[in-house]
This record gives structure tokens, C-alpha cells and sequence, in this order.
């Protein structure tokens, strides 16, 4: 089968959407009480495609944040590509990278919405174009089988009471939904206690893991390994710094607890370089902090040819953002439960874009639907304002 990718890009539009969250979310760096976004909607001929960038409001993850994607989207970006025909996926990463470095949030925008776009004109499901770039990639064949389903897991974030009580209520709340792991934020200060009352909670073999999102300093780090070591957790999530590799790799060497990589994956050549140097081989891939579906597809792809195990993380985004790494995370790469939940879990019931459901075994179906699928047009239209467009 042959997928038509060149398409002419007549217009975008960019919405930027509030969604409240039902209770707030914070992690090592910060607290989020909205899940404020930018929608890309590209128009070509009668079709809509949409794609997602979602960095947060301040720069506690990312250098990235919602002002500065915005500039760099209606400065820099969208009139490269508006007006243009697109040969390919590929032609329209080079098109985006040209001369501008990082930005990954706001080029995963337009790069999302543009595989949204080549889906629904081949009337083809998002997945099935995955599907085949990964063949067009060279993805070892046991990473191209894929099934209808993923786990979905928890973030249980830092509680805005710091109490060990309501970290306890939080877990068993959650547990007792149907999520299949629990992955707690933690920070200097909120981290060995707070695994051991999860512990306490969840039994000895239920799946867990923290999540420092580069809260440690490398002493800090190895003292904290040496603690959780006894916890049995499947990994740590980034302890050092998001420019720190060595250091990582160091300290994956003095630990029994491995390592895996979040925010210091930026790109597929970082990914080659960890294999270079025997790095931490543990590897969450959030299209977001990549720029892209193509460069997450890379990197999935480097990672089928060195026994990487990864998993699929999220900001989190809407359901438009989610509903790119669903797709991809329903591969046989994709070894642990992922960070994509139920629209409720975030926003209440029936309040996202597009909605996600978790039954109770813990498992969110993949529909095949032509591209993403429909979003619900009253939410976008309630949460989202059009504050940019640009025309051919």
C-alpha cells in the first residue's frame, strides 16, 4: 500500500484552549490547576486535521512555554507551511527544523496535526499510518506488532497538603479505579516516606515507580537510590538534571533501581548517543518533548534494535494530544503501562476535546477511526478561542 503524503496547507488556525483540571496537579517543579493548550487546526481543501502543542504555562519541565510557542508558531513556524504543498512527513520536519533550533512543543503542533491531515486524506486510521512509517523506518519486526489496547497507569501527584494520609487516599482511590501502576511524583524532601506509604497502600509487586522530573542533584541522587532500592520499584524516573547523561549513566552503574530517561530525550540523536555510551535503557517517549511523531518513531525505532524497553508518557494533553500516543503506544515496544488515562481523571466526565475511557481492568481501547477521529465540537468551542490565523 502506497499513502499519499503531499498535500497543499491552505490555512491554520491556532486555538488555544483552558480546560480545568478537577484537582490540581503538582510535581517537583510546580502546580498546574488547568490544562491550558494550543490547538493547531490545519485546513486543506474540506478536511480538518488537528494536532496539539502543550507545553505548561511556566518553564518548571521544558524551556518551552505557552507564550513562547505561541510566538514561535505565529513568527516563525506556520508561515513556513502555509501555502505550500508538503511533499512528505519527512519534507515537512525538514521544512519546521530549518534554522531553528528546539521549540519542540510548538513544531509537535503542526507536525501532529499534519499526520492528522495525511490520515484522514488517505481515509486511513492514525495508527495505520504509524504503522507504516515504521515499516519506511526499518522497526524491527517483534516492535511492529501491536494490539488494540494499552495499560494505563497513574501519576499521582505531590498533594497540595504535602500529607502522607491523602497520598494514601489518593493511591487507593486510584487502585481500586482499575489503573495497573502507580507512578508518584516525588522531590528532595517528598520521596522515601512518600514511597513507603504508597508501598503500604498497593502491596510489594503492584507496579510502581517516582518520578523526579530532574529534582536531584547526582550526591542527592545516589543517596536516594540507595534508599528506594528496598521499595522494589520497576525504575526511577529522572532523577538529575535534563542535560545530564553521563551523570545518569553513572548512576545507573552504583544502584540496584534502574533508570529511565524523560526529559534528557529530546531527539533520536540523543537516543543514539545513550546507546553509545551504555546508557539507562528505560525510555519514555512523550511526542511533545520530541517535536514530533516522526522523531518519536525514530526513536521507538533505535530502540527496537537495542533491546530498549520504552513507554508512552504524556504532559498530559487533551484527548487530541492523547490521542497520538495512544496510537503509538499500542505497539510491542511499549513495555509498561503508560501516562495516558481517562479523560476524567483530569477534567471530570464529559469536559476534553476528545475523550479517553479506562475500563476496570485498567485498559483504554484504541478505536480505528479515520485519523484521530471526531473531538467533540461543543468542548472546543466552549474551552477553545481562536487568537491566530493564517491563510494561503
Amino acid at each position: 500500500m502506497k499513502i499519499k503524503e503531499n498535500f497543499l496547507i491552505d490555512t491554520i488556525k491556532i486555538v488555544e484552549v483552558n480546560i480545568p483540571y478537577d484537582t490540581p496537579f503538582q510535581i517537583s517543579g510546580g502546580v498546574s490547576y488547568s490544562r491550558k493548550s494550543l490547538i493547531i487546526e490545519i485546513h486543506s481543501g474540506d478536511v480538518v486535521a488537528y494536532g496539539e502543542a502543550a507545553p505548561f504555562e511556566s518553564p518548571f519541565y521544558s524551556s518551552e512555554t505557552i507564550s513562547t510557542a505561541k510566538a514561535i508558531l505565529i513568527e516563525e513556524l506556520i508561515p513556513r507551511v502555509v501555502g505550500v504543498e508538503i511533499k512528505s512527513i519527512e519534507e515537512l520536519n525538514n521544512i519546521l527544523n530549518k534554522n531553528i533550533r528546539g521549540n519542540n512543543f510548538a513544531k509537535a503542533g503542526i507536525e501532529t496535526g499534519y499526520w492528522d491531515l495525511v490520515a484522514k486524506k488517505n481515509n486511513i486510521s492514525l495508527k495505520s499510518l504509524i504503522a507504516y512509517k515504521l515499516k519506511e523506518l526499518g522497526t524491527s519486526e517483534e516492535y511492529l506488532k501491536n494490539k488494540d489496547y494499552i495499560y494505563s497507569g497513574v501519576s499521582v501527584g505531590i498533594p497540595e497538603d504535602n500529607s502522607y494520609e491523602t497520598l494514601k487516599n489518593m493511591v487507593k482511590e486510584y487502585v481500586e479505579q482499575g489503573y495497573t501502576r502507580v507512578k508518584i511524583k516525588i522531590k528532595p524532601g517528598w520521596d522515601v516516606e512518600a514511597l513507603k506509604h504508597t508501598r503500604d497502600v498497593i502491596g510489594d509487586e503492584f507496579i510502581l515507580w517516582p518520578d523526579a522530573n530532574a529534582a536531584y542533584s547526582y550526591e542527592e541522587g545516589l543517596n536516594l537510590l540507595k534508599e528506594i532500592d528496598k521499595f522494589n520499584c520497576n525504575f526511577i524516573e529522572q532523577p538529575l538534571d535534563s542535560n545530564d547523561i553521563l551523570d545518569h549513566t553513572k548512576l545507573m552503574k552504583k544502584a540496584k533501581t534502574p533508570i529511565c530517561f524523560d526529559e534528557s530525550l529530546k531527539s533520536s540523536m540523543i537516543a543514539r548517543q545513550i546507546v553509545e555510551i551504555d546508557g539507562p535503557k528505560i525510555w519514555n517517549i512523550k511526542i511533545q518533548r520530541v517535536g514530533g511523531l516522526l522523531e518519536a518513531l525514530k526513536i521507538y525505532t533505535i530502540a527496537s534494535h537495542n533491546n530498549i524497553e520504552v513507554w508512552g508518557g504524556t504532559m498530559p494533553e487533551s484527548g487530541i494530544g492523547g490521542a497520538a500516543i495512544l496510537a503509538l503506544s499500542t505497539f510491542e515496544g511499549f513495555k509498561y503501562p503508560a501516562c495516558i488515562e481517562p479523560s476524567e481523571r483530569w477534567y471530570g466526565s464529559g469536559k476534553d476535546l476528545k475523550e479517553i475511557e479506562m475500563d476496570k481492568e485498567g485498559k483504554i481501547y484504541y478505536k480505528e477511526e479515520i485519523g484521530i477521529g471526531e473531538i467533540n465540537s461543543k468542548n472546543y468551542n466552549k474551552y477553545g478561542t481562536i487568537i491566530y490565523e493564517y491563510k494561503a
